[in-house]
């Protein structure tokens, strides 16, 4: 469902609300911006009075709020390229940005890279074989310095701490700034429209950071929504989304005695350990449970999901996570108590972060669509070809299916994802990766997986330092000018 405030409106009240700062002669910023100069673009403008007042208490504060007193908030530094999220999109982003010749900085909520794959547990690529480039040279890494488990599955099963070790060294070596345990809260757009800074909440305090290419790779769109971007969220009238899901590893269990449940060993395998679960007793709030081997004795599994969990109410996210956290122990104990090869069976590690499969879709220069997917488009700006198939896990416990089959109905053909898609419409400066790009709820379903957000995510990065070298900006950069760098 799009946000109901008008454009102007709406971006208006976010600049109000979430910056609390403007920057005083903004149209200063943008000396050096179009040209990509760091020094055209300094001196750094100063700051002035707040809009949101703040007084020591609640005399004459509106009902139910609290009213903040201002305050200056320092500017922390200057990047050329600014990449917000360090999941499968945004090491993507920021790696081909760096490696393209621009200064990047990454900030990043969690405490390592990766994102889903790491802080999530996910240990599954999807969508992997038809890429190139940075998405293949990350499975070659991982299958290499991981075990004979992801080198027989070409690095796409993965161990969670060899992905946080690996990215780290590359955006480390490539030059990239990262910037850990840092949450961007606030966007400040000029008076030309231009996204010119990011508010970050840290240890640090409040911080503002300037640049001149942003790329939202949050996943869940929150930097183009700070700037006012219109977006979209689950589907129909009541923004029903795809549920949530906590992931876990496991341990005690030799994997030659429970072989038939292990993802790997074919598609069946899930139908296999449901089947096992229910007979003993085991409801899994996922009807489709799945195992995989990791290393030695070490596997992950997805057995949960949560319904109806909007990715943007904390509290609403905290209590899933709570509940999802108690369902993996309470799955495990079970087993473990029918003896056997389970016996042994003992949690090692539940996920920091509950894996969320959709957020806001922010509007694109180009938004795609059912569609598109069903004649399977080709785009002469396509960033990649995405493959994997329509997947829209049961909105409901209502018949409790893995899958909707009313959103299959059509098929699937390979699409091409456009380089429009990951331009931000409503506000210049702006670029989008991974699954919070321009496009519908069923096309969302397809593209969303991290082997599409790695390629979109390089895409991106190349875009921001191509448009900067160049002088354009983004919205005015045609794919095939960074093709032609490229080659």
């Amino acid at each position: 469902m799009s946000d109901p405030r008008q454009p102007n409106e709406r971006r208006q009240f976010i600049k109000t609300l979430s910056a609390g700062v403007l920057l005083g002669g903004a149209s200063r910023l943008t000396a050096g911006e179009e040209t990509g100069d760091p020094a055209a673009a300094s001196p750094k403008p100063n700051l002035v009075e707040g809009q949101v007042p703040r007084t020591a208490g609640l005399v004459n504060a509106p009902r139910g709020v609290v009213m903040e007193s201002q305050r200056e908030v320092p500017i922390a530094g200057h990047t050329q390229v600014m990449v917000c999220g360090g999941g499968p999109a945004g090491i993507a982003a920021a790696l081909a940005a760096a490696r393209a010749g621009a200064d990047v900085r990454l900030i990043e909520v969690a405490g390592c890279l990766g994102g889903v794959w790491t802080a999530g547990l996910l240990t599954k690529i999807l969508d992997t074989s038809n890429k190139s480039g940075i998405m293949r040279e990350l499975l070659r890494l991982f299958a290499e310095r991981g075990s004979s488990v992801a080198r027989d599955t070409q690095g796409t099963v993965y161990d969670p701490e060899v992905a946080k070790l690996v990215l780290e060294e590359l955006l480390v070596e490539a030059g990239v700034k990262i910037l850990y345990h840092t949450r961007v809260v606030g966007a400040i757009v000029n008076d030309r429209n231009k996204l010119a800074a990011v508010l970050t909440e840290s240890k640090s305090g409040r911080q503002a950071w300037l640049a001149d290419r942003f790329i939202d790779c949050t996943g869940d769109g929150d930097l183009a929504a700070q700037a006012g971007c219109q977006f979209d969220v689950g589907v129909g009238a009541d923004c029903t989304c795809q549920p949530m899901s906590m992931l876990a590893l496991l341990t005690g269990v030799d994997p030659d005695e429970i072989q038939e449940y292990i993802r790997e060993s074919g598609s069946a395998a899930k139908r296999r350990l449901l089947k096992f679960m229910e007979d003993s007793g085991i409801h899994p709030s996922y009807r489709a449970p799945t195992l995989r081997h990791l290393h030695s004795g070490i596997y992950s599994i997805m057995t949960n999901h949560e319904y109806g969990v909007s990715a943007f109410d904390n509290e609403a996210v905290s209590v899933a996570t709570i509940r999802a956290r108690r369902e993996i122990h309470e799955i495990v104990s079970g087993m473990r108590k029918l003896g056997g090869a389970w016996k042994d069976l003992a949690v090692v590690a539940t996920a920091e972060q509950i894996g969320i499969r959709e957020g806001r879709r922010i509007r694109g220069r180009y938004h795609i669509t059912s569609e598109d997917l069903a004649k399977g488009m080709r785009h002469k700006e396509a960033v990649c070809r995405a493959t994997f198939p329509i997947d829209v896990h049961a909105l409901s416990t209502s018949g409790n299916k893995e899958i909707d089959q009313d959103f299959k109905k059509g098929g699937l053909k390979p699409y091409d994802i456009p380089y429009p898609a990951l331009v931000a419409a409503d506000v210049d400066g702006l670029l989008m990766a991974g699954r919070c790009i321009s496009g519908d709820f069923v096309a969302h379903s397809s593209y969303r997986v991290t082997g599409n957000s790695v390629a979109m995510g390089e895409a991106s990065g190349l875009a921001a330092a191509r448009s900067i070298e160049i002088g354009v900006l983004p919205h005015d950069l045609h794919w095939s000018q960074v093709e032609s760098k490229d080659s």
